[in-house]
């Protein structure tokens, strides 16, 4: 499989869309509450998002 074919497979932005909505919901966690539950989970589910959109991004440009 050639590069350009790699970088345009679907599975990779479905995965980038994917971990774009998990990012997002992270996001949208943090206004459910004040305390320090909401901020921690908030922050790990936002943290999985970027490193999911991050190694999808670098999968593409490679």
């Amino acid at each position: 499989m050639n590069k350009s074919a790699t970088a345009n497979d679907t599975r990779n932005y479905i995965i980038l869309t994917i971990s774009i909505f998990i990012g997002l919901f992270g996001v949208y966690f943090r206004f459910l509450g004040d305390g320090f539950f909401y901020n921690t989970v908030s922050n790990v589910i936002l943290i999985v998002g970027i490193i999911v959109c991050l190694r999808m991004v670098f999968t593409i440009l490679k």
